[in-house]
């Protein structure tokens, strides 16, 4: 990597660069170089992440184009301190030891409009955390990770973003011969619940009190006004990550690698992997090929996500106190995702349903049973709360397109006549309840199908369907009927691909 030499000003992009989490000192990262990447191409980059960290519109055309060699790790800018971070974590449910950005090289953080921002390149190449890896991402990999970051932020679920991505002819290997690519994600922050694992672990209590400390300082200032700084941090964290989970179980996202290492401690989806979006609905689905056990299927996410957080809870008891009452300070922090996330789902699914009255446990059984309708009919989970928009509710209607999904008509109309009373009771106006219902049940979402499509195409050269998709999928909620086959049933052979932690 080399380093850009003096610009004109009229030339630079107008970025001012911080580097926080570098000024906690060597005992947290390695300061490193890329990997050159040689004869780099722009494979596809989002504007709307451009634009909200306050790029201009011609950002990478200004300083002669050096922002494709910045962005493959050719090149830095002035300003910045690239970076490997350690950490450590449990990868299906056992302790692995040390892991860190075997492949991700932070930057350094950028001003934007919306507060500081990690940039940080995904596939740069090796650091010594990459164990047995190369430290190389290829392009099927990095074009998931792009869409997927993009699309959920349009869906409204917290997440890492992706600014863009860069192509190489470089050859790698992994079931196959691919070539290599850099994604660049965006994010305030990569800090995980590994991190403070490793220091926990590893008995650096110092250095674990930096870190908490530092969190706090940046991300969750009001977190200084509790009696316990780190109790209140834990169940900070713990109320985010309840909120996020809440969100993939209502647009039916599984994340696949549910590890402690890749889990945000700001309540984010990162590291997007064997990830998947359901199809027909099946709560015990597990999109990760490499998930023999299935420990990380659909239904299973929510109470894996309260594992990782007893993980993390662990790895703070000696800041938040080993006695008694420290123990006790953590059990209760923790104890706020068995109110917290049940809280979220509820009001996630009520707004699934179009229902303006809350009404607590009613309302969840009503919920309920219709997901256990469409599990057993294998009914399409995105198609089915789409046509579930336009349900009317007056007495007499039989709503074919939503019940043609089903193939026990007389048990969806059983709880059709449920639905419909509720709806009544509460006077709800069809026409405003399914322009409401429009906005939390996404049309478009990226299916596997679709992502292998797109992949395919650019494998051959042809880069425009990974950006077409993303133009889609920055509109979920929108019907957008030039695009309607993006939104259909996946095909036959759809049933056939498999993710793994290879993808």
């Amino acid at each position: 990597m080399t380093t850009l030499g003096r610009m004109s000003a009229a030339a630079a992009l107008p970025l001012v660069w911080r580097n926080r989490f570098a000024a906690l000192g060597e005992g947290f990262f390695t300061s490193l170089t890329a990997e050159a990447l040689p004869a780099p191409h722009w494979v596809a980059v989002s504007d709307r992440c451009a634009a909200d960290l306050g790029l201009p519109a011609d950002w990478r055309q200004r300083e002669d184009g050096l922002a494709l060699q910045v962005l493959s790790g050719n090149a830095t800018w002035p300003g910045m301190q690239p970076l490997a971070s350690v950490y450590s974590g449990h990868q299906f449910g056992v302790w692995a030891g040390q892991l860190g950005d075997g492949r991700a090289l932070t930057l350094g953080e950028v001003d934007s409009p919306a507060g500081p921002m990690e940039l940080q390149l995904k596939g740069a190449g090796l650091t010594p955390y990459s164990r047995m890896g190369d430290g190389r991402a290829v392009l099927r990999s990095s074009i998931r990770e792009f869409l997927c970051s993009e699309a959920m932020h349009a869906l409204g679920v917290p997440t890492t973003r992706a600014l863009c991505i860069v192509g190489s002819p470089l050859p790698v290997r992994r079931e196959t011969m691919e070539t290599a690519a850099v994604v660049t994600r965006v994010a305030p922050s990569f800090l995980r619940f590994g991190h403070f694992e490793h220091f926990a672990h590893h008995d650096q209590p110092a250095r674990l009190k930096q870190l908490a400390d530092f969190t706090i300082e940046h991300f969750y200032p009001a977190c200084r006004d509790a009696a316990s700084h780190y109790a209140a941090l834990l169940q900070a964290v713990t109320q985010r990550t309840a909120a996020m989970v809440a969100q993939w179980q209502a647009v039916g996202f599984c994340h696949g690698v549910m590890n402690t290492d890749n889990m945000s401690m700001l309540g984010l989806t990162i590291d997007y992997g064997p990830f998947g979006f359901l199809d027909a609905f099946d709560p015990g689905h597990i999109c990760n090929h490499s998930d023999h056990a299935g420990r990380y299927a659909y239904a299973r996410q929510p109470n894996v996500a309260f594992w990782n957080l007893h993980a993390l809870a662990q790895a703070l008891l000696p800041l938040i106190g080993d006695g008694d009452a420290g123990r006790d300070g953590a059990l209760a922090a923790l104890e706020t995702y068995k109110t917290s996330f049940p809280a979220a789902m509820l009001a996630a699914l009520s707004a699934k349903l179009g229902l303006r009255e809350p009404r607590g446990e009613p309302d969840r059984e009503l919920a309920d049973e219709l997901l256990r309708r469409m599990a057993a009919d294998h009914a399409d989970f995105t198609i089915t709360f789409r046509r579930l928009c336009d349900f009317r509710s007056a007495e007499g209607e039989r709503n074919d397109a939503v019940r043609d999904l089903f193939t026990d008509r007389e048990a969806f109309d059983d709880w059709a006549l449920r639905y419909a009373a509720r709806l009544r009771s509460e006077a709800s106006d069809d026409a405003v309840r399914a322009q409401r219902m429009r906005q939390a049940n996404p049309k478009f979402v990226l299916r596997n199908h679709l992502a292998e499509t797109a992949i395919r195409a650019a494998q051959g050269g042809d880069f425009s369907e990974v950006q077409l998709l993303l133009k889609v999928l920055s509109r979920p909620f929108d019907e957008q009927p030039e695009h309607a086959a993006y939104a259909d049933f996946p095909p036959h052979w759809a049933q056939q691909l498999e993710v793994s932690c290879s993808s």
